[in-house]
């Protein structure tokens, strides 16, 4: 007999977000991503200077601290077609890049290594055999026994005082955790390290953003980063190096730590391989321009359907109408008025709740669909996406991942292992050595434009009379991002954000298509119906943020973890 088990909510993300399943047999037969807030950000926003958008949307999350404001800012210049000079798209380009240094960084290792880690096992570990181990996988100069020794230390610290901090309420001892003690022990001291790099990639970002977290150098038009190289109350050469060298330091923990664990786990939980596909549909957006124009980007986007690279079709978000005209949302499943199917600039965000109804209306996400498919979308959408147009970058940064995973565990594999939960960590992991690499390259180009005397960071936006519509489409760290602006005589009309996290964690349609979180889940296995482990390295391996997809909290919900089975 079916087993239902309740998670909500699930912990370690950003905002509330509940998933059901049922278990029969030891393996998920029917699964429900539920959002548990409601975004009514969008309504806010109506008749409203489109210039102050911004800074409101930027509010939606904490975490996501940029994406909001990008998608933002472009979405009023693709209404008005206003062009930014270069040196703007270049200082946006930085913003970006750093910020999904410091966000995956922190995804890995803050929200979802637990799933894998068992830190109590590290009290087992033998130090000199934990760094054995470590040199095997790089060199990094932290991966020595003293080092392991000390981190040990720490553990039984915690451990003997009964209160584990960070590392509280995870399954510890759980059948489903293989890692032997050395990669426990190696794991936990790379995650104290984490929270030093993903600081140190938070300190560059506020260097040229303002501020963190919700940058404040952004404009309609452009930046507010003054470049000028002899004024010293400008971003002058000297903090442009301070920030390259924050970017460098970050860049060799990515490729020497985080990438290395990421190949461990991938290859000691080979089993888990086949597990958490789903949706196989992906969409991704092109990034990172290198014109003023951004007709030309180092982050390509397009369509892949089914998992099959040959169905590759280009996307050029901004100008081409092959995504403009295809994305639609459906509230047939959502707490809101009404039952349609409609595209973003037409749609509403009017709620209407009538509580959890498995076979009716049973969260606050819409359900974004593409040419009326479900799309998966981040890291992995767009590793696969890249590899599929033989994007040298993501070719070269893919194969060389698989390479190491085929070194360490023996046997060869190729890019049909990322389809499912362990490829999920591959591609951000890979996303994040490629966001490392392209940081340096955009600061080059940055520089160098700034050498030719070009200090330009501004276009004035002009609102005419009539409707103008435009979209901001922005390849964030969970994926892409767009925000659809309707302007009327200069004043906000409508706006509606289509968040990564509503791509993925959206529910049902009208047609009863899953969602990919929900389809990921579905054959996957659960050994223990009171723990349940293996439901949530799954969910977190999209790196779920639900703030994004919905954001207003009651004040009076005080329980931090609830998961009932029946």
């Amino acid at each position: 007999m079916a087993q239902r088990i309740t998670i909500d909510p699930i912990t370690r993300i950003e905002g509330h977000l509940r998933v059901d399943v049922e278990v029969d047999g030891g393996l998920i037969t029917k699964a429900w991503s539920s959002g548990q807030m409601y975004r009514g950000l969008e309504n806010i926003l109506k008749g409203r200077d489109p210039r102050d958008a911004w800074l409101f949307v930027q509010r939606i999350c904490g975490v996501c601290t940029t994406v909001h404001a990008l998608a933002s800012v472009r979405a009023v210049e693709n209404a008005l077609g206003l062009q930014i000079p270069l040196n703007a798209q270049l200082v946006r380009n930085m913003v970006q890049a750093i910020h999904c240094l410091q966000d995956h960084i922190v995804h890995f290792y803050t929200l979802s290594a637990l799933d894998w880690v068992d830190v109590v096992s590290a009290l087992d570990a033998d130090p000199v055999a934990t760094a054995k181990l470590a040199d095997s996988l790089s060199d990094w100069p932290g991966n020595s026994p003293k080092r392991f020794a000390a981190v040990k230390d720490k553990v039984k610290t915690l451990v003997a005082s009964g209160q584990l901090g960070p590392f509280t309420n995870a399954y510890w001892g759980h059948s489903a955790m293989k890692l032997p003690p050395e990669a426990n022990l190696m794991a936990v001291s790379h995650y104290l390290e984490a929270l030093d790099y993903q600081r140190k990639a938070t300190q560059a970002l506020g260097i040229i953003g303002g501020k963190n977290p919700h940058v404040q150098n952004l404009s309609v038009g452009g930046v507010t980063t003054n470049l000028n190289p002899e004024n010293e109350t400008a971003v002058t050469m000297e903090r442009l190096y301070w920030v390259k060298q924050l970017i460098e330091e970050v860049r060799d923990f990515v490729k020497m730590v985080y990438m290395t664990d990421v190949v461990a786990v991938g290859a000691l939980y080979a089993e888990w391989i086949p597990y958490g596909a789903g949706v196989t549909n992906y969409l991704a957006a092109p990034d990172m321009f290198l014109d003023a124009a951004a007709t030309k980007a180092d982050l390509p986007g397009g369509t892949v359907m089914n998992g099959d690279l040959s169905t590759i079709k280009n996307i050029n978000v901004h100008a081409d109408p092959y995504f403009k005209e295809n994305v639609e949302e459906s509230i047939a499943r959502a707490w809101y008025d009404g039952d349609w199917s409609k595209h973003p600039w037409e749609s509403t965000t009017d709620p209407k709740y009538t509580d959890f109804e498995d076979e009716g209306r049973y969260t606050w996400l819409k359900a974004p669909r593409f040419q009326g498919k479900p799309m998966q979308v981040g890291p992995l959408a767009q590793m696969v996406v890249g590899y599929a147009q033989g994007h040298a970058l993501t070719v070269k940064s893919v194969d060389d991942f698989l390479g190491r995973i085929s070194a360490v565990a023996g046997v060869k594999v190729g890019p049909e292992i990322l389809h499912g939960t362990i490829g999920r960590h591959a591609a951000r992991a890979v996303r994040a050595g490629m966001m490392a690499d392209l940081a340096l390259k955009h600061w080059d180009l940055l520089v160098n434009n700034i050498a030719t005397g070009d200090y330009e960071i501004f276009n004035p936006p002009v609102f005419p009379k009539g409707e103008q519509r435009g979209v901001g489409v922005h390849e964030a760290p969970r994926g892409l991002l767009s925000h659809w602006i309707v302007i009327q005589d200069g004043k906000i009309k409508n706006y509606q954000c289509v968040v990564p996290s509503t791509w993925n964690a959206g529910p049902r349609d009208a047609e009863g298509q899953l969602g990919p979180y929900e389809a990921s889940l579905m054959g996957n296995p659960v050994a223990d119906v009171e723990r349940p482990l293996e439901v949530l390295r799954t969910v977190h391996s999209f790196d779920p943020c639900i703030a994004c997809a919905v954001h207003m909290l009651d004040p009076e919900g005080k329980e931090v973890v609830k998961v009932k089975a029946m």
